[in-house]
């Protein structure tokens, strides 16, 4: 039985489609991590793979703008091959990290102090918002265009997430 030419085309769309999904993700490694290029590994220690950037947010005051701060590969070497990023946001009073979205990525979101609402649109323009406490963990799932915004007008918020890729768009 022939293909019609609506089944050929889509025929061809599959097959060139299917290798496109296996190049847009993180690779995965095959060894236990990857060292970066004229780094002898029998040197390594466990400062390569410990990231210091976050050391002086313990100690600092809220930010009058909403604030990302990443350990990506680019930051943080180590990641490398372990398809995971984090960001610690902090979010003034009454601020929002606006509509966005990372195709290739799950965002889990883990808020540690102050009240935040989340929202992301899934593909039927459903629109799903929870209001989290400190202590709640939330997740965006792949793809989909989401945002957080921090309604209390006289407390600021502080998340951590992480991403399941290594770079942060």
């Amino acid at each position: 039985m022939a293909l019609t030419i609506k089944q050929q085309f889509f025929l061809a769309v599959l097959v060139l489609a299917f290798p496109l999904s296996k190049i847009s993700r993180d690779r995965d490694i095959t060894s236990d991590f990857v060292v970066p290029f004229g780094v002898n590994v029998t040197l390594l220690d466990g400062n390569f793979f410990t990231y210091t950037g976050m050391r002086p947010l313990i100690t600092s005051y809220p930010p009058t703008n909403f604030l990302v701060t990443k350990a990506t590969m680019a930051e943080f070497p180590s990641l490398n091959g372990q398809s995971d990023s984090y960001v610690v946001l902090q979010y003034p009073a009454g601020s929002v990290n606006p509509f966005h979205t990372y195709p290739c990525a799950t965002e889990l979101l883990f808020l540690t102090y102050g009240i935040l609402e989340d929202g992301f649109v899934d593909t039927t323009n459903k629109l799903f918002t929870q209001r989290l406490q400190a202590g709640d963990i939330f997740v965006f799932p792949k793809g989909l265009v989401h945002y957080q915004f921090n309604y209390v007008e006289n407390d600021s918020v502080i998340a951590v997430s992480t991403l399941s890729m290594l770079t942060i768009i």
